[in-house]
């Protein structure tokens, strides 16, 4: 380079300190300004930054653009998809923890999208059947049998997608098959837990295509509501879209939809207008935040 210059680019990945950023002008590792430390934000995968190169070589990322939506963990920001990944067996489904991801992507403005994998080893289609009526995008995979492998493909056409699940799902060898040039690392499942061993340490941004990237995100076995910002027990119900929508004709204007006689959502689970399943996931993580308070909330976000 004859001189210092500005681009915009987009963070691959964060490791130690040093930031991936693919420009129109190629991909640099740098570090950031001081002043990020002292304002309290930190660069994370997905985000459009801007970035100064000297002339040696070397440069600064000096500034985020502004996000459109952000997730505390994985750390990353600016997805328009969250593909959320659960297995038919080894390990079985947890439909709490399937749709505690649902909720924050929901909550975040991120379109959700429930991958049910392994599917020649068991039958997914009831569980397939609770998301797809609540108006969420499913799909049924097999890496055995490539199953599926294509729908999903095309969904993550153009779009800036991330991949979430329980440990031993599936989710690396998911996107090893879809997209064989990645070669991320896979796990054996652990036979003394019952569950996959994590082998995704960070978050970073595959480019698959033109404007399309996904990312794989370290597996996990629990799912503590307060790491994933979801506390706020007035805003939960629209992390369950299908909820939500029957919230609305409610005769209680501060029902909390979990016991109240008379509210419309009991009466739409009575009915099978609403999953019972996605119900008491419903009730579960609202008996988890329910007494946390206002202040407390405002104290977790970032």
């Amino acid at each position: 380079m004859d001189a210092a210059m500005e681009l915009i680019g987009f963070v691959r990945k964060c490791i130690g300190g040093f930031y991936t950023v693919e420009t129109g002008s190629g991909i640099f590792t740098c570090k950031a300004r001081g002043r990020f430390r002292k304002d309290r934000i930190s660069p994370c995968a997905g985000d459009r930054v801007l970035l100064v190169m000297e002339e040696d070589g070397s440069g600064a990322l000096t500034e985020i653009m502004p996000r459109k939506n952000y997730m505390v963990r994985p750390p990353v920001a600016n997805l328009d998809q969250l593909f959320v990944v659960a297995s038919v067996v080894e390990p079985s489904a947890n439909t709490l923890l399937i749709d505690k991801a649902v909720a924050t992507a929901e909550l975040n403005g991120i379109e959700p999208v429930v991958v049910i994998t392994k599917a020649d080893l068991g039958d997914a289609s009831q569980l397939i059947e609770v998301y797809t009526s609540a108006g969420i995008n499913c799909c049924m995979v097999s890496a055995n049998t490539g199953a599926g492998l294509e729908q999903v493909r095309r969904l993550t056409d153009s779009k800036i997608s991330a991949f979430i699940g329980n440990s031993g799902v599936g989710k690396s060898t998911l996107l090893n098959h879809i997209f064989p040039g990645l070669e991320l690392r896979t796990g054996e499942i652990s036979q003394k837990l019952g569950r996959g061993r994590h082998t995704t340490r960070m978050v970073e941004f595959y480019n698959i295509g033109e404007n399309s990237y996904v990312a794989d995100t370290p597996g996990f076995s629990t799912f503590d509501m307060e790491r994933y910002q979801l506390t706020d027990k007035e805003q939960l119900v629209y992390g369950f879209r299908e909820i939500a929508v029957v919230a609305q004709g409610c005769r209680y204007t501060s029902c909390s939809h979990t016991c109240e006689k008379g509210c419309a959502v009991l009466a739409a689970v009575r009915d099978g207008q609403i999953s019972r399943s996605r119900f008491d996931s419903y009730v579960q993580m609202y008996q988890e935040i329910k007494d946390v308070k206002q202040w407390e909330q405002k104290s977790k976000r970032v």
